[in-house]
């Protein structure tokens, strides 16, 4: 518990959930342009590469971003709902709705994990 009573405390942790969602939306589109431009120098080179510049690895690269950005996702949600637990009625604002931070962080998460399927078997196909 705070013991602030003040309803700044809820709005600074929502803010920090939403930076944190942003930084993992960032890096998500970090990975998929790395993702993207492995095919993307393949199509150049028309075609023909070696093993120092194989699109496979610009993909690995691109999914473990599009992955960091599903982890820190997951870790503001879980953050934040662990400052909700510890404030007092007082300290959240009325006609708020506490959870929807939460929410958001997990809808990119599940969005992140979607994106990462999705580069998975694109390139696989």
């Amino acid at each position: 518990m705070s013991g602030l009573d003040d309803p700044r405390v809820f709005l600074s942790a929502e803010r920090s959930a939403l930076a944190w969602n942003r930084t993992a939306i960032t890096l998500m589109a970090f990975g998929v342009a790395i993702a993207r431009f492995g095919l993307f120098a393949e199509m150049v080179n028309g075609g023909k590469t070696d093993k120092t510049d194989s699109p496979d690895a610009a993909f690995w690269f691109g999914l473990v971003f599009v992955a960091l950005g599903f982890a820190f996702s997951l870790a503001a949600a879980k953050q934040f709902r662990t400052i909700l637990k510890s404030l007092k009625p007082k300290e959240i604002p009325p006609h708020i709705n506490p959870a929807l931070a939460l929410w958001v962080n997990y809808a990119i998460a599940a969005l992140a994990a979607a994106l990462g399927v999705y580069l998975a078997v694109f390139h696989f196909k």
